[in-house]
């Protein structure tokens, strides 16, 4: 079989390899796109419950989590989420903005898939699907890549593979592979944006609040999110929980304050005075749902009318309810996680075109780096950006 010739050769078409794909395509580079599974763009499809929560406004360095937190300064600065936004709007995808900063799809996930693969199509750029990379071998005027359809010989070479986390959608540890052939450090990795597990001694008595959803302010070492937490029936999840996995370690307790826009203490005192024959409960169940608080004073052993609590036991109470120490005994992994915490060394590449610093012509972007984001839209606006730097060069 002969070998064919392409100028890039980007492996992965996920939102960062498509993104690079295309701007290197409309800068007249022949390029071509290798993806390993029947599909591209999986996990764009998956995102934000099939809405693909596609940017954040507001997205800046400071939503990232990276051993090198100004490694994501560069890319950001030049491609921003109105460069996105523009983008949509020209194939005239409607959207919203569900939260603060936050763009959704108004229909679905496949707008955003169809406008970047249309994108490509004008671009010129090639996408084969179910094609895996066999081995690399660097030459002088690129790299030889071996595929299970050829070999193929491109003078740039892209690794948008992705990270571990969600491996139904395709993710593999490709990139780490890569990285390690050619002497490049990869960073611990960990499932991040991920939901914790309890063990059975506190799962048990919340398993029936599984569904529940109920404001709250989520901190851990040092950090803090002031976002909804949901009970299920292996632990807790919902945005606030999630945000903070990013910043957990194993044996942590986790704080949540279960009541962060009021002083319970004072709505307690203030119970006690004007209704005293009110149940516990039901004083409580004013400030969340009548399940939560049932299931809540159960737990730590409150019971009775409110007229009959002193002031330290008022305190008690606002103890728990402002400072809830929980230890999960882990995460749910790899499997639910959004992203993954970690990847190739940044300090390795250089941070406005992605190219790896001794080794010309190889580029990492996307999640394979050592760059991770807040929940929001931040990791597709980083994926945008990233796959924008390397398209400008390669």
């Amino acid at each position: 079989m002969s070998r064919r010739t392409v100028e890039v050769l980007i492996i992965g078409a996920g939102a960062s390899g498509l993104m690079c794909a295309l701007t290197a395509g409309y800068r007249g580079r022949s390029v071509l796109v290798l993806e390993h599974t029947k599909k591209v763009g999986r996990k764009i499809l998956m995102s934000g419950g099939g809405r693909c929560n596609f940017t954040h406004l507001h997205s800046s360095p400071v939503n990232f989590l990276s051993n090198n937190p100004h490694f994501c300064k560069s890319a950001l600065s030049r491609y921003t989420p109105q460069h996105f936004v523009d983008m949509v709007d020209r194939h005239g995808i409607e959207y919203h903005e569900k939260t603060p900063g936050q763009l959704f799809c108004n229909e679905s996930s496949k707008e955003i898939l169809t406008m970047l693969t249309t994108e490509c199509d004008w671009a010129g750029v090639k996408i084969e699907t179910e094609v895996s990379v066999q081995s690399l071998t660097q030459i002088d005027s690129g790299f030889i890549v071996e595929t299970s359809t050829g070999s193929i010989q491109c003078e740039s070479l892209v690794v948008a593979s992705g990270g571990l986390s969600i491996p139904n959608g395709g993710a593999t540890g490709f990139a780490y592979v890569v990285a390690n052939q050619f002497g490049l450090p990869v960073t611990p990795r960990r499932a991040a944006l991920v939901p914790f597990t309890l063990q059975p001694d506190i799962l048990t008595p919340l398993k029936e609040l599984s569904g529940t959803a109920q404001d709250a302010r989520v901190s851990c070492s040092g950090m803090s999110f002031l976002e909804p937490i949901l009970f299920t029936h292996r632990g807790i999840s919902g945005p606030g929980v999630l945000q903070i996995s990013s910043y957990w370690q194993p044996g942590e307790p986790v704080e949540i304050d279960l009541l962060p826009n009021i002083s319970i203490e004072d709505r307690l005192k203030e119970a006690r005075s004007s209704t005293p024959k009110q149940s516990i409960e039901r004083v409580l169940s004013e400030q969340m749902s009548r399940r939560l608080a049932q299931v809540l004073c159960s737990l730590w052993g409150f019971s009775g009318v409110i007229g009959d609590y002193s002031n330290d036991k008022i305190e008690s109470l606002s103890t728990k309810l402002h400072h809830w120490q929980v230890k999960p005994s882990g995460t749910e992994g790899y499997r639910t996680a959004e992203v993954t915490i970690g990847g190739v060394e940044t300090q390795a590449i250089s941070q406005k075109t992605m190219e790896v610093k001794n080794i010309p012509g190889l580029y990492f972007i996307g999640e394979s780096l050592d760059v991770t984001g807040h929940l929001g839209g931040h990791n597709f606006q980083w994926a945008w950006a990233s796959g924008n730097a390397a398209g400008e060069v390669v």
